[in-house]
């Protein structure tokens, strides 16, 4: 299979130009670069929903055990465990299907971070994405310490928009003593830079730190061993880059290192081994590995959107030649952004105060991103991203607004094609030529 044509565009229901309000109200497909934020639709996850439906309304309760499509909703999950633990390295019995990101987040936390006198400090990137900042706060709360005292954030250095692994790793060895939990996200939000996860968790390993991870926007995206890279734990939603639709099911990774010592804290009947699980004992019984984790029953309607996407995965290969295709469409974007006579290189940045353009976020190395490019609209805070977003918009090129000056546009392997980058830097210097005042 080339890294440059992958047949699996028309796998996929992509809005038109009409439906996302182009001022070309045509029925073609418009340039979706958004994948990073909600995925497309597979058209297989819509057929699998469907049968979803039918069984519902044909079969009601007895499609708990009895499925004419071999997915019995007493164990659905199964299905999709196997698949999301190759995507991340892991084994099967490490993963679990269930709930959503900051739920399984405070679940994680209240197994992982147990902090004392000596070592009780939190170690993560300044602005991660909110809701981990805010369940991080709550659970420092909750343990009767204060959030400014005992959550260390790592800030880029002056100038720079991205963290330096070094000075990560100089952070661990010069307070690691005193932090219980180091965790980062894999993948920035913002400014879509890919940690050096594994470096980072055997820093925090040699330091005696717990080391976990929010793969909300690296699974899918960017290869992983979790497994093998020694990490205690990690969390993930499913609906950017594993397209399982808005507010689908989440995920969570245990290592089986932990299995015979941390156990569920919040159990749940769902957590029951499924042997045992519908004979209603008094007493929990906890399946082995992650999956004793699970609380409640899981939306099987969610569970068929994952399942659909994650099939289609499996016959691209899953993420050795996705990911060998997202290094060709994102290099492809970056290079038609440098021609750009707007772009300004972020070493420039300070030289050009005042001058009306963009530079770029990401790391310039495929080593230190995924899929995600993010443009910083400048002068800060003059209101031009938002110009530039409404103009694109009107052209058919959906990306993602971060208020108040960055865009995020990101090429996904599994629908995105290369005429699609071309044309989104067209429209681009486009609209920077009709907002620009010269």
């Amino acid at each position: 299979m080339s890294n440059a044509t992958l047949p699996l565009r028309d796998e996929f229901v992509l809005p038109t130009n009409r439906q996302v309000g182009a001022t070309e109200t045509n029925d073609d497909p418009c340039i979706y670069l958004c994948g990073n934020s909600l995925g497309a639709m597979s058209k297989n996850s819509k057929k699998l929903i469907e049968e979803e439906l039918d069984v519902w309304g044909g079969r009601a309760v007895v499609g708990h055990f009895s499925h004419p499509h071999g997915r019995p909703w007493a164990n659905c999950t199964d299905h999709v465990v196997p698949l999301l633990a190759e995507l991340i390295g892991a084994k099967p019995i490490e993963v679990a299907c269930m709930s959503t990101l900051t739920a399984n987040l405070h679940l994680m936390m209240e197994s992982f971070y147990k902090p004392t006198s000596q070592r009780y400090k939190l170690l993560c990137e300044a602005k991660a994405f909110p809701s981990d900042q805010y369940a991080f706060a709550s659970q420092v709360r909750a343990r009767g310490l204060d959030p400014a005292t005992t959550i260390i954030e790592m800030s880029p250095r002056e100038g720079e928009y991205t963290l330096r692994t070094e000075d990560i790793l100089d952070m661990i060895e010069k307070e690691g003593d005193s932090i219980a939990l180091v965790l980062f996200s894999g993948i920035q939000y913002y400014t879509g830079q890919w940690f050096k996860m594994e470096t980072i968790t055997r820093k925090a390993k040699e330091k005696g730190c717990i080391c976990g991870w929010d793969l909300a926007h690296a699974i899918g995206n960017v290869p992983m061993s979790l497994h093998d890279w020694n990490v205690d734990f990690a969390v993930w939603c499913t609906y950017k880059y594993l397209n399982s639709g808005p507010g689908g099911i989440a995920g969570l990774f245990i290592h089986e290192k932990w299995h015979d010592v941390e156990h569920p804290k919040y159990a749940g009947w769902w957590g029951v081994q499924l042997a045992t699980r519908f004979k209603m004992a008094s007493t929990f019984s906890p399946a082995p590995g992650a999956g004793g984790f699970q609380q409640s029953n899981p939306s099987t309607l969610t569970i068929a959107s994952l399942l659909g996407s994650l099939q289609v995965f499996k016959r691209a290969g899953m993420m050795e030649p996705l990911r060998a295709r997202s290094l060709v469409l994102t290099n492809a974007l970056e290079k038609h952004l440098h021609r750009s006579k707007y772009f300004i290189a972020p070493r420039d940045v300070p030289a050009n105060e005042g001058k009306s353009g963009f530079t770029v976020l990401t790391p310039t190395t495929n080593e230190d991103r995924g899929a995600q490019l993010s443009l910083l609209f400048l002068p800060v805070g003059s209101g031009l991203m938002q110009k530039i977003f409404e103009a694109l918009v009107s052209y058919g090129v959906v990306g993602d607004e971060r208020e108040p000056d960055v865009i995020r546009l990101a090429p996904i392997p599994l629908y995105n094609s290369l005429e699609d980058l071309e044309k989104a830097a067209t429209y681009l210097e486009r609209a920077l030529d009709e907002n620009v005042q010269s």
